[in-house]
């Protein structure tokens, strides 16, 4: 049986969620990010399959996977050499995606006091993803080759999990697409086995409650906008 205050705590969880882009230098005990995988974990998926792997990066591990691909992203033309192996987003964009994906890039801008012209300050701010934000905890998450895109849609309701149990426990979270472009790099640093694909990255910790990127709430729409009801 689930009460209103159980009911109000998980509403809270999900809610609360946002991409904090700035943490605070504090530590994240261990037993705390083996709990959130293992409630994580409870996703469902397609017969059971449970198609997710994670690499759980502290420490000098964490800093030599950030080193390794702030040198690459530093120099224009190594950077070039390094794409995506999958198509994350759409090859034409239409609207309304379009219009949310500027808005929700110029809003962050603002904030950050970055103008148009701005092109450096933008790309050291999209630097930063490769830092994990400076949060103490980075996941790096990856998928055997060999499952399919419905392994794909289990795995994005395991990431949900993630970043829902860590706001139960106070703790943020940014998931990070941007990894994907030095999957590489990753799989170098990381010694993945060869049938294993990089679905993308995760910053995990406290939130700076200091930095003004964190004030960035992004707008959704109501149910009343996506959602047809048929009786």
């Amino acid at each position: 049986m689930i009460t209103s205050p159980q009911q109000e705590a998980v509403d809270a969880a999900i809610t609360s969620r946002r991409s904090i882009r700035a943490f605070l230098d504090r530590p994240v005990e261990r037993a705390d990010i083996e709990r959130i995988l293992d409630v994580a974990a409870r996703a469902p998926s397609g017969t059971n399959t449970q198609p997710w792997k994670v690499y759980v990066l502290t420490g000098q591990a964490r800093t030599r996977l950030v080193e390794a691909i702030l040198r690459v992203n530093a120099d224009p033309q190594q950077a070039k050499e390094h794409t995506e192996e999958y198509a994350y987003y759409p090859r034409e964009w239409t609207s309304p995606y379009i219009d949310r994906r500027r808005k929700v890039g110029w809003d962050l801008y603002s904030l950050l006091g970055l103008t148009r012209d701005n092109k450096a300050g933008m790309a050291a701010q999209h630097a930063r993803n490769y830092g994990f934000f400076d949060a103490p905890v980075g996941l790096i998450f990856t998928i055997d080759r060999i499952m399919e895109q419905g392994s794909w849609l289990d795995y994005g309701m395991f990431l949900q999990n993630i970043m829902v149990a860590a706001r139960g426990r106070g703790l943020d979270t940014c998931p990070q697409a941007a990894f994907t472009q030095y999957h590489r790099v990753i799989a170098e640093q990381l010694q993945l086995p060869a049938n294993e694909m990089v679905v993308c990255g995760m910053a995990l910790g406290w939130a700076d409650p200091e930095r003004i990127e964190n004030t960035l709430v992004t707008e959704r729409e109501s149910a009343q906008g996506f959602a047809r009801f048929m009786e």
